[in-house]
């Protein structure tokens, strides 16, 4: 199960219990080649209790939005068995289970891992109990709002919708991964500490004292999603990376009218938000845009013609350890030479070390079965293998 990026925010919650923005948004999924959760469940009859395990250790199952999806799975199991039209030849669904679900991103970093897991979680339940797909965006908008994003490949919306019980409230594709194939994405982590501020109760914090965000999602989002939809089919990279980055923007200036305000961003961030400025600055036009979800670490979009110089960039104003770990890790980037015209223009005093590292990676399919036993995480006794636990 891959993870998915933000374009457009949804910048919080119309129903808490449902799970229900205040505004559409628009992401892009990643592909799972380079960052991605997996997730193994079983059922068995002699399971005493549904049980999970996150990255390598044993989580409380009660968590209300986990037992959401939990129930919900169960209840739609049940509706299409009770009327025949299961296919499933699985054990029965009131039989107690055990989940194992591992990142290999970092977790609570402001990185979407609460998109990919849940998502991940559904998918891998509706798999185990015979739930049809049509049905799983709103299980996953139950335990994490974006994890019904995560559930389709590509370009994908999450409509806003009308109806109070939030049926309509459902994400769609708006374009599948293979649409733009010269569009690349980098993401450079600064830090992968777990926030200070959650997501879900910052932007609670925010629905209830930010005037911006009341505004945003009245007057803003409706029309920007529009034109970043349009903008996406057209292939148009400079307007796409000017809505990209101005979103962006957008989101962390409600973070800053929150009271008290959220700082997501760090002072690496800021230096990132200078040098991709002052690139597009040199060349007259947007040809790297950045945007930064509820942390501190940047995912930039470029086309592939534009990747090895502004990896290049990256690297001459943020030189890693000489005999530190692989910088650029994922896809591979050839090398550039940068001219000393572009380093004396960019203007930026070198921060060693500021980035840790770099993935890189491009637009990605939905959920897929690892139909290879070696990568499962559960053994025949349906517990973690020893590769999936954490020493």
């Amino acid at each position: 199960m891959t993870k998915e990026y933000t374009l457009c925010y949804d910048g919080g919650k119309r129903d808490e219990d449902l799970i229900l923005p205040i505004n559409s948004s628009l992401s892009i999924t990643l592909h799972q080649d380079q960052l991605k959760t997996t997730t193994t469940i079983a059922c068995s009859r002699n399971f005493q209790q549904d049980r999970i395990w996150l990255n390598g250790k044993e989580e409380d199952i009660s968590n209300p939005r986990l037992q959401s999806c939990l129930q919900e799975i169960r209840r739609f199991s049940r509706k299409r068995r009770n009327s025949g039209d299961s296919t499933s030849d699985v054990s029965s669904v009131s039989h107690k289970v055990h989940i194992c679900s591992v990142n290999n991103f970092p977790t609570a970093a402001g990185l979407a891992s609460s998109a990919s897991g849940y998502a991940c979680l559904v998918y891998t339940l509706s798999q185990l109990f015979g739930v049809e797909s049509e049905q799983l965006s709103a299980v996953a908008r139950q335990g994490s709002g974006s994890a019904c994003r995560s559930l389709y490949g590509g370009f994908v919306q999450w409509k806003l919708g009308e109806q109070l019980d939030g049926k309509d409230s459902l994400a769609e594709q708006v374009e599948s991964e293979s649409f733009w194939p010269e569009l690349r994405i980098l993401i450079l982590v600064v830090s992968a500490e777990q926030k200070s501020v959650g997501s879900t109760s910052g932007m609670h914090t925010s629905v209830e004292t930010s005037q911006l965000l009341k505004y945003r999602a009245d007057v803003v989002v409706p029309s920007r999603m529009e034109k970043m939809i349009r903008v996406i089919r057209e292939r148009d990279f400079p307007a796409f990376g000017e809505l990209t980055m101005k979103d962006s923007n957008q989101f962390h200036a409600i973070c800053l009218d929150t009271y008290p305000p959220i700082f997501y961003l760090n002072n690496m961030s800021h230096r990132i938000i200078s040098l991709v400025h002052h690139y597009n600055q040199y060349y007259g036009e947007t040809r790297v845009a950045y945007t930064f979800d509820a942390g501190p670490n940047a995912v930039i979009y470029t086309l592939q013609d534009h990747l090895p110089e502004f990896v290049q960039v990256v690297r001459h104003f943020f030189p890693p350890e000489v005999n530190g770990e692989e910088f650029v890790k994922g896809l591979p980037v050839c090398s550039a030479d940068l001219s000393e015209e572009l380093k004396r223009d960019i203007n930026m005093e070198p921060t060693p070390k500021g980035i840790r590292y770099i993935i890189s990676t491009k637009a990605g399919p939905g959920p897929c079965v690892v139909k290879d036993p070696n990568h499962h995480l559960l053994g025949a006794d349906g517990l973690p293998k020893k590769s999936a636990i954490s020493d």
